[in-house]
């Protein structure tokens, strides 16, 4: 039986600031419906292997492929469109919008309205508007956000801030997430909702999920494999357990940890 194709994968991919090589050789896959991580030490390149991926920097060397299409060169909101979508370390929203807009913010980013019926107040446009009012308001109530659905974002709670930057992401109708980092911040109650939350949004948008994450309860807990980096290489590619018991790993980044 043939080899699957992977639906993303970064092929010998590099990059390197001035003399400096953030990142070089990494090659990883992420097949359809699958759930990654993405771990290693402080400064390792797990958030610039995430630029890399969604085009906010272009790779020195090898490449970027989603879907057999080569991204590398693109910008990111071409990167976007085309099906690769993220959250960030530090949350980005629109603080003093409304919850609701902050998610139809994200829809309008990525809907094709014709300029004309915008312009013109045609009843395509109207159809439009309503449409991404409905499906933002069934993303907040997916994330057990639409009872603040008219609160100012700044003024949530920081794990409903972390649930509406999720949202805002699945907005994008992405086939691949890209999730930074999503616990920081949390305390134990909210890792395991969150836990939860990713696992059910996999499942009910039929997500690729790849996730960079320092607690590694939640990392051991719902990724089918994991994938580590240290000093901009990877040293280790598997399932949590031959990840938990790999020498190179505990040696680099897991300790007393996991052992």
């Amino acid at each position: 039986m043939a080899a699957k194709t992977p639906l993303l994968k970064a092929e010998n991919v590099g990059i390197q600031f001035g003399g400096l090589k953030a990142l070089s050789g990494v090659t990883m896959e992420l097949h359809q419906g699958e759930l990654i991580g993405l771990i290693g030490p402080n400064g390792a390149g797990k958030t610039t292997l995430f630029n890399l991926l969604t085009g906010v920097y272009v790779p020195t060397e090898g490449r970027i492929v989603l879907d057999g299409e080569t991204l590398n060169g693109l910008p990111p909101y071409k990167i976007t469109r085309k099906g690769i979508s993220r959250t960030f370390q530090n949350i980005r929203l629109f603080g003093e919008l409304s919850v609701l807009d902050n998610v139809k913010v994200a829809y309008h980013a990525h809907a094709r309205h014709s300029m004309l019926s915008s312009i013109f107040r045609l009843p395509s446009h109207f159809r439009g508007e309503q449409e991404m009012e409905e499906k933002a308001i069934e993303f907040l109530n997916i994330f057990q956000l639409d009872g603040v659905k008219h609160e100012k974002a700044k003024n949530l709670p920081y794990g409903q801030q972390r649930r509406l930057e999720i949202a805002r992401a699945l907005a994008a109708q992405p086939k691949v997430l890209l999730l930074d980092e999503p616990a920081a911040g949390m305390n134990p109650q909210e890792t395991k909702e969150l836990m939860k939350l990713i696992a059910f949004i996999r499942e009910r948008f039929a997500l690729t999920i790849l996730l960079i994450e320092h607690d590694m309860s939640l990392v051991m807990g719902i990724c089918e494999r994991i994938y580590v980096l240290d000093h901009g290489q990877l040293i280790a590619e598997g399932t949590p357990e031959q990840v938990r018991s790999n020498p190179k790993v505990i040696e680099a980044y897991l300790g007393e940890e996991v052992s």
